[in-house]
């Protein structure tokens, strides 16, 4: 068993023991067919994930990492906010016409502020910081910016990185450690997902910065599981694990911008059968 199934079916198993019902709530998500969507969920959510110990994949099914990739280049690298730069279909449910998603995500990321230093958008003020001033506890990015929700067709749910570098006795070399804040996560359709893309991006950062990726931890303050999902994560959390996949990155890319989803290697990925057609609440 991967420590993230052990971390994954734990959760799972204490959301739907010990978590509240929203059955008869106002809730804003509904089904394609209108019916709204209801959730067990629990508040304040936190796992931890070391990935000097293995790479955070569950092997009760797969996740696409590659796909998981993609996104997060979308967001972080490319700076995109038009699902037609996008190659997974995961944003269609929330694109206009012209593919946008509004000021959200991969927007927020982009905009320019000015430091003393000068003129940053979120990705190069956090590789400057953690090249110029690693220990700083001030490098942490936020897409929660509230003059643009209303223009924004989802409201950012991983929300918010906090780095912090720490160096380990005999070592040389620092390690980078991150924080995802994260309002709202449906457990079945993105826990693993989130969990991969940003531990990926925290790779990709140390890389570019000569550092090791050291922990994530992952914050949720409502983490649910939608009631047309309990019998789907029933029989998922059932299965049997398997040893956790070798996850690296290409040695020779040392600059963030230079990273595509080829530069990702995945080595000895064991799972249980992919869950196909799962209900998207929207």
């Amino acid at each position: 068993m991967s420590r993230a199934d052990d971390i994954f079916i734990e959760m799972c198993r204490d959301i739907l023991d010990n978590g509240t019902d929203t059955r008869g709530e106002k809730v804003r998500p509904h089904w394609e067919d209108g019916t709204p969507a209801y959730t067990i969920k629990k508040f304040g959510v936190c796992n931890r994930y070391d990935l000097r110990e293995e790479f955070p994949a569950i092997t009760l099914r797969r996740t696409a990492l590659k796909s998981c990739m993609d996104e997060i280049l979308w967001i972080w690298q490319r700076k995109s906010n038009n699902i037609h730069d996008l190659k997974p279909h995961i944003w269609d449910e929330w694109a206009d016409e012209n593919g946008s998603i509004g000021k959200a995500y991969g927007y927020q990321i982009g905009v320019k502020s000015q430091y003393k230093e000068g003129m940053f958008d979120q990705t190069d003020r956090i590789l400057y910081d953690l090249k110029n001033n690693p220990f700083s506890r001030r490098i942490i990015s936020s897409i929660y910016n509230h003059q643009d929700l209303h223009e924004m067709n989802l409201y950012p749910c991983a929300w918010s990185m906090t780095f912090n570098v720490t160096q380990r006795k005999g070592e040389d070399k620092l390690t980078l450690n991150a924080v995802l804040s994260q309002r709202s996560q449906d457990v079945l359709a993105a826990n693993n997902w989130n969990v991969c893309q940003y531990a990926i991006l925290l790779m990709m950062f140390a890389q570019s910065c000569d550092m090791y990726p050291g922990e994530l931890v992952h914050m949720i303050a409502d983490a649910h599981i939608y009631d047309r999902h309990v019998p789907i994560i029933d029989e998922l959390i059932s299965r049997p694990t398997y040893d956790a996949p070798k996850v690296t990155l290409n040695p020779d890319v040392k600059d963030f911008y230079a990273f595509t989803t080829d530069d990702l290697i995945v080595e000895n990925y064991r799972h249980g059968e992919q869950i196909k057609n799962i209900p998207i609440a929207i």
